[in-house]
């Protein structure tokens, strides 16, 4: 994908200018295209900040092609080549694989901050394939691959840069050329951190740890980390190492959903108030909507945002029921989301593998079918650049009025997951739809609560977070009510699997 040439307004021009220079002390001059060895030193930290529209992804893309075009290599995750001294790398990441996959559509090669915090150890005889492609060596020699095979991975390999990718399209399982994971003990150079207001300390201290070098890009106005106290990571950093980005251009279209984003920072608006304006937007709009109950077709891909545990519940129970979904078992496209790994220590690398392929707590995923052994399920993990696995699965549906969930089936551990029909504003940052259903009475009652965070009412940060969440169209949704679905449930529009789900599934170990 071409990126697109960026506009810069003055404080797009002031900040690209300070962290080109950060970069500079570092060793990397954008400007000269010139580089020099990375040095050891103090690490250095900046932040990027801005509300919605405000130009921080495009900034982040403009940064990375100078970066690409100075000589910097990127670094995926997937697999790395021989370390030299003289090479500058830079790594893009985000928090999630949807979040990770939103700067991709872009042409950015991002990937998730879990990717980097584990690297994957390579069989030898494979490994010398990750070098072909990537560069570093001759055309390889294998016994277990026809010159086809490898004629198919490097035809991959061109048109996407991903080494696991092109392997499975050579016929290889993940299985066959990763032996296992392990924690990153060499720090690497340059960071880009996006969404950078879902880290929490944890996170932004491992980060500090690997990149002498690292810039965040964040919202200020959404929803802090729980137990943050409303805070987030750039909150606390020097002043002066915060560059804001302020809504000084608008985009060609003149984005609706982004205007009414920026209204909820006017202190005299109101919930009342706030609701007039959705409805004259969509009056004029047809990118706004007000909608009278919940699109069940849309649920399916797209979850309707909430705020209480209450409501999401409620509202899964009627899209299952309205699909005709059996309590005992689930039936292919309904949407999960991942709640977690419940595994013991002594399966430390098999959560690092599980991890490391996308499903850490908040990760969407699509349920396809059963796996050939008792509790497995085969998934399309949204957002993730090998979407397709096969693993161990312990799948909870909650029901209204019931403390217990119904456990359609189970394996004895693996990775946990809920239903994704319906989710909580919270857990949506850092993803964004085509089309999004805000469930406008959950964000009602928290006005009538009055609960204020970090000094703005609760209720503008939840509205904040879940109508930017939409790319091209806001569904206002006024009622309890949901529509009946239009569609049966498939995975029809999910992308063919690169290899058989079963042979996994055949390895997997819980």
């Amino acid at each position: 994908m071409t990126l697109p040439s960026l506009r810069l307004s003055d404080d797009q021009a002031e900040a690209h200018d300070r962290v080109a220079a950060l970069l500079r002390e570092a060793g990397v001059d954008i400007d000269e295209a010139h580089l020099t060895p990375l040095a050891e030193g103090k690490s250095k930290v900046m932040a990027v900040v801005g509300k919605a529209g405000s130009g921080k992804t495009l900034l982040l893309a403009e940064l990375y092609r100078a970066l690409e075009e100075a000589g910097v290599e990127v670094v995926s995750g997937d697999w790395e080549g021989r370390r030299r001294r003289d090479k500058r790398t830079l790594a893009i990441l985000a928090p999630t694989n949807k979040a990770a996959s939103v700067l991709r559509n872009r042409g950015v090669p991002a990937t998730t901050i879990h990717r980097i915090l584990y690297t994957p150890v390579y069989d030898p005889e494979y490994e010398q394939i990750a070098e072909w492609l990537a560069g570093q060596a001759e055309r390889p020699k294998i016994e277990a691959l026809t010159e086809t095979a490898l004629d198919r991975a490097h035809a991959f390999y061109q048109v996407q840069k991903s080494i696991p990718g092109a392997l499975a399209a050579a016929g290889l399982r993940g299985s066959d050329f990763i032996t296992g994971w392990k924690r990153r003990e060499d720090p690497l150079d340059i960071g880009f951190i996006d969404e950078s207001s879902m880290l929490d300390e944890k996170q932004f201290e491992d980060l500090k740890e690997i990149f002498p070098t690292l810039v965040l890009f964040g919202d200020p106005a959404q929803l802090a980390p729980v137990g943050q106290s409303g805070e987030m990571v750039f909150d606390r950093m020097p002043k002066p190492a915060v560059l804001h980005l302020h809504r000084v251009h608008r985009q060609d279209e003149d984005n609706p959903i982004l205007d009414l984003a920026h209204a909820l920072g006017d202190d005299a608006i109101g919930f009342d108030a706030f609701e007039r304006l959705i409805e004259e937007a969509a009056a004029r709009d047809d990118r706004v909507v007000i909608a009278p109950r919940v699109d069940a077709d849309m649920m399916a891909r797209s979850p309707v945002l909430v705020w209480r545990n209450k409501t999401r519940i409620r509202l899964i129970h009627a899209f299952r029921g309205a699909h005709g979904a059996p309590d005992d078992r689930l039936i292919p496209g309904e949407p999960l989301v991942c709640d977690g790994i419940e595994l013991p220590l002594k399966h430390r690398k098999k959560r690092i593998d599980l991890e490391a392929r996308g499903l850490i707590k908040g990760a969407q995923v699509v349920f396809r079918a059963e796996g050939r052994r008792t509790g497995f399920s085969q998934l399309h993990v949204v957002g993730a650049e090998d979407p397709n696995i096969s693993v161990a699965s312990i799948v909870k549906i909650e029901r209204p009025d019931e403390e217990e969930p119904v456990i359609p089936f189970a394996a004895t551990m693996g990775a946990a997951f809920l239903h994704g029909a319906a989710v909580t504003i919270h857990k949506a940052q850092g993803s964004q739809w085509k089309d999004v259903q805000v469930f406008a009475p959950d964000i009602w009652t928290a006005a009538q609560m009055g609960r204020i965070e970090a000094g703005v009412p609760l209720w503008k940060r939840l509205a904040y977070v879940a109508i930017t969440r939409a790319e091209e169209r806001l569904l206002w949704v006024k009622r309890y009510a949901l529509g009946r679905p239009q569609a049966a449930l498939g995975i029809a529009d999910l992308p063919a699997p690169v290899r058989r789900l079963e042979l996994e599934a055949e390895t997997d170990q819980p």
